[in-house]
This record gives C-alpha cells, structure tokens and sequence, in this order.
C-alpha cells in the first residue's frame, strides 16, 4: 500500500480514532492522544499540522503499529479508509 503524503492533522486524528485512540488534550500545536484498550495501554503526541511532515508520519505510524502489533501495511489499510 502507498504511503500517504497529503494527510494533515486532523485527518490523521479522525483515522486513528476508528482504531481506539481518544484525544486527551491540546497544547498549542500539539494534540495528545491516548488508547482506549487496556491492555495496550499507549500515548501519542501529533502535531497540529497541515500537512504532516513524512519522516513525522511515518514515526507517528511505527509507534501505532508497534503499539497495536499491526504491520504497517494494515495500519496503512486502515488509514485509506479515511
């Protein structure tokens, strides 16, 4: 699957709220979001950007999938849903 090189911010938030990730606060231009599964327990910090940098969003990317035990090409799947 292509990586995705036009996803802002908010997109990216949405995608990962359809996965468990809630958004616990905001600071400036970053926005702190957290797992809802207890038995995975994780937090994320994604900045307010439009659009997200590459090296950014593939970070961001490898920490879910980490997190989550997916590979990146599903968590790349779950991402086209948008």
């Amino acid at each position: 699957m292509k990586f995705p090189r036009d996803m802002d911010a908010p997109e990216l938030i949405k995608a990962l709220g359809r996965i468990g990730y809630v958004v616990v606060r905001q600071s400036g231009s970053h926005v702190r979001l957290r797992s809802e599964d207890p038995a995975c327990p994780h937090l994320l910090t994604v900045p307010n950007h439009s659009p997200l940098k590459l090296g950014t969003l593939a970070a961001i990317l490898a920490s879910v999938a980490a997190a989550r035990g997916l590979s990146r090409e599903m968590l790349l799947k779950i991402l086209a849903d948008r």
